[in-house]
């Protein structure tokens, strides 16, 4: 009977066991999936500002080009 008794604790000691792992498992994709939507929302931004720069120094020049035509 103690036999099975301890057969029984260690199964159940085992099954705690894989459901921690499959908890953390869960936990760590949840994060990385969460890294990578970070990183994918930095990414979108930073594109975002740099074609905002890029119309900017645009309107810059041609503004320059006009100042400049009108000088000679």
């Amino acid at each position: 009977m103690k036999h099975q008794i301890s057969h029984r604790s260690l199964e159940m000691h085992l099954l705690h066991e894989d459901l921690a792992r499959a908890h953390q498992r869960s936990a760590l994709h949840d994060a990385e999936q969460n890294r990578r939507f970070r990183l994918a929302h930095r990414i979108e931004r930073a594109q975002k500002q740099a074609e905002r720069a890029s119309r900017r120094a645009e309107r810059a020049s041609a503004r320059a080009r006009l100042a400049l035509a009108r000088l000679v």
